[in-house]
């Protein structure tokens, strides 16, 4: 499995992958049915899902790599992203080390299929009451 394909997956269930999703190591933004935010992490030993508020994301405008505009333009591509500032709705985890005797990084070497599934369950736990914005 693949972004596309998962992009495919997600739009079947009314969910969007956004920009700035990675499959290795899974990192996933992904836009709710109710607007809200997902952001779902396999780091070390954890699993993590957070939801933030709609008005969550920004997007910031990579530097140019040697910046002199001879080369290259003074401004390179954008990428969406978390504001520094957003802080969580909600927020579930799968401790690796309690829940799968995980010890080092296999949160990290997670394929993207797997990922997706411990995604969906996390995403599963989450009350409806906690996706909406007070």
């Amino acid at each position: 499995m693949n972004l596309p394909a998962l992009a495919d997956l997600f739009a079947s269930r009314g969910l969007r992958l956004l920009p700035g999703s990675h499959a290795v190591p899974v990192e996933l933004l992904v836009q709710l049915p109710d607007a809200t935010i997902a952001h779902f992490t396999a780091r070390g030993t954890t699993l993590r899902l957070r939801t933030y508020a709609p008005d969550a994301l920004t997007t910031i405008t990579i530097p140019a790599e040697c910046g002199c505009g001879d080369h290259h333009p003074q401004t390179g591509p954008t990428r969406t992203v978390l504001s520094r500032y957003a802080t969580p709705l909600a927020e579930r985890t799968i401790h690796g080390a309690h829940t799968y005797n995980w010890h080092h990084h296999e949160a990290g070497l997670l394929p993207l299929p797997a990922a997706t599934q411990h995604f969906l369950a996390l995403l599963a736990t989450l009350p409806t009451r906690d996706l909406i914005p007070a």
